[in-house]
């Protein structure tokens, strides 16, 4: 699947936890058919035969609607079950080692915590960065300290690649983050423990 900017509007990243007990892959459908654009598998505790399995049960469910699946970290993972890219972080399997195993095709996106690490994924030929965090979250509490607005704006201005925007992202946090210049929103928490996750996408979507 050919990466388009445009698929980063609205970019689920999966919360098993988050999901209030109910099955992921309803929570991923119902999710796409009020909007969301692509699709971040995260599993940190799920063992490696579990991970490809779910993986492989989302792709099926989100490859004919032409939604990208990206697998959080694990390349081996995304190479087992021919998802549509990875995302990585700075601790993670470098880009170049990535890109070699994946391939020309697949989407591959970095995580950047603070201005350093964005200029310096200047030199690479990642699909998209992750500014991460905008605004402190509950979601992740190992990140760098927050962007905010106006760091947001610096890291578009600075940067050659599309930017995503992770870290308290809900209906009333994104049309400013859109307006300073995003491509598109990274929602956990807003989606997946909404009580109807395809309103929760379409009410985002509207707020844009």
């Amino acid at each position: 699947m050919r990466f388009r900017t445009s698929q980063l509007r609205l970019y689920l990243v999966t919360d098993r936890a988050l999901s209030l007990g109910r099955d992921l892959e309803w929570v991923v459908g119902e999710a796409v058919k009020g909007g969301v654009s692509m699709v971040q598998l995260r599993e940190k505790d799920m063992d490696t035969r579990g991970f490809i399995d779910l993986g492989s049960r989302l792709l099926r469910l989100l490859r004919p609607l032409g939604v990208p699946l990206i697998i959080n970290d694990r390349v081996d993972v995304a190479l087992a079950v021919d998802a549509d890219g990875v995302h990585i972080g700075q601790s993670d399997m470098p880009y170049e080692t990535a890109r070699r195993l994946l391939g020309p095709d697949k989407i591959i996106g970095l995580s950047v915590e603070n201005m350093d690490e964005l200029r310096q994924a200047e030199s690479l030929d990642v699909d998209y960065v992750a500014v991460s965090p905008v605004y402190s979250t509950a979601t992740k509490t190992d990140t760098a300290a927050p962007f905010g607005l106006d760091g947001l704006r610096e890291a578009v201005r600075l940067t050659r690649h599309p930017v995503v925007a992770i870290g308290g992202m809900n209906e009333n946090t994104a049309p400013a983050v859109f307006a300073a210049g995003a491509d598109g929103i990274a929602v956990v928490s807003a989606i997946c423990s909404a009580p109807d996750p395809a309103a929760a996408s379409a009410k985002l979507l509207s707020s844009l």
